[in-house]
C-alpha cells in the first residue's frame, strides 16, 4: 500500500474550494475504499473511529470531491488548544495534522522500515493511532493531561492500543525504551518548536546505537518561492546543520494551520550521517 502525498492535497484544496461552512476544524474521509487514496475499507472504519470517539468533532455531512464520496466532519478544538498551552514547558500549542495526513505520514513510516515510532506532542494521538494502524509499534509523548485523557478515552472506545507517556519530551531516557530502528514525530513548526525539536534530537543522537538507525520528521513550513529558494530545509536549515542531519524524504500534506492557504505543510524526514 502506498499513500500519495500529492492526491490528499488534491482532496483538500478541492474540499477548500467547495466548502461553505465556518466551522473552527475540519476533516474529511472517504466514505468507502477507494484506489485514488489507497486506503483500506478496514483502516477507513479505524479512522471514523478515531473521530466518532473524538469529542473535538460535532458535526457531519456528506460532500462529493474529485469524483469521491466523503464525510466531512466539523469541530472545535479550543478548550483543547487552550490547555496545552498552560504548561511552563510547552513547547508548541495542539494544532493537529488532517487524519489523513497523519495516515501518509505512518504508512510512510511503515514503508520505509521503522519498527518505533514515537508522536512527540501527540496532541489527541493521531499519528501514533495511525502508526499502529500501520503495524508499527508505537508511543505518544504528550506533556498536556487532558490531551492525554483524550487519548485514553479514544484508545478505549476505538480499542486501537498505543503506549502513552504524559510527560515532558524533553526529560524522557530514551535509552530506557530499547528502540529499535525510531522514527520520531516531533510536533512544532521552526517558530516555536526549535527547543523541544533540537533537544530530542540531541539526546536521541547521544545514544551510540540509536545515532545512524534513527529518523526525525521535522514539521516545516511553506512560504514564497523566495523563501523556499533561500532555505532548502522548509525552516529547519539551521537544525540540520546543527546536528548533521541530511534530508531522506519529504512529504507535503494539509494540517489545520494550512487550511485556509494555497500551500500546505511539508513534513521533512531526515537522519544523522
Amino acid at each position: 500500500m502506498y499513500i500519495i502525498p500529492e492526491n490528499v492535497c488534491t482532496l483538500k484544496k478541492k474540499f477548500v474550494k467547495s466548502y461553505k461552512g465556518n466551522s473552527h476544524i475540519q476533516e474529511l474521509l472517504p466514505i468507502s475504499k477507494t484506489d485514488f487514496l489507497s486506503v483500506t475499507d478496514e483502516h477507513l472504519t479505524s479512522l471514523c473511529k478515531f473521530i466518532e470517539n473524538n469529542p473535538i468533532y460535532d458535526n457531519s455531512f456528506e460532500m462529493n470531491l474529485c469524483g469521491i464520496r466523503c464525510n466531512i466532519h466539523e469541530g472545535d478544538l479550543s478548550q483543547y488548544w487552550i490547555d496545552s498551552i498552560k504548561h511552563d514547558t510547552s513547547y508548541a500549542p495542539f494544532y493537529p495534522t488532517w487524519l489523513l495526513s497523519a495516515y501518509t505520514l505512518a504508512f510512510m513510516a511503515k514503508q520505509l522500515g521503522f519498527s518505533h515510532l514515537i508522536d512527540i506532542g501527540s496532541g489527541d494521538g493521531r499519528i501514533a493511532f495511525c502508526g499502529k494502524i500501520a503495524g508499527i509499534e508505537s508511543t505518544s509523548i504528550e506533556i498536556d493531561e487532558q490531551l492525554v485523557n483524550l487519548q485514553n478515552n479514544i484508545i478505549q472506545k476505538t480499542d486501537i492500543h498505543f503506549k502513552i507517556i504524559n510527560a515532558d519530551a524533553t526529560q524522557i531516557n530514551f535509552e530506557k525504551m530499547k528502540l529499535i530502528r525510531p522514527i520520531f514525530f516531533i510536533g512544532g513548526v521552526p517558530q516555536n518548536g526549535e527547543v523541544l525539536a533540537e533537544s530530542i534530537i540531541k539526546n536521541v543522537l547521544a545514544i551510540q546505537e540509536l545515532q545512524k538507525t534513527s529518523c526525525f520528521v521535522l514539521t516545516g513550513t511553506l512560504t514564497e518561492e523566495k523563501f523556499l529558494k533561500n532555505k532548502p530545509n522548509y525552516g529547519w536549515d539551521t537544525t540540520v546543520k546543527k546536528f548533521h542531519l541530511i534530508e531522506t524524504n519529504t512529504a507535503v500534506l494539509p494540517t489545520y494551520w494550512t487550511m485556509e492557504q494555497s500551500f500546505d505543510t511539508p513534513y521533512l524526514f531526515t537522519k544523522y550521517t
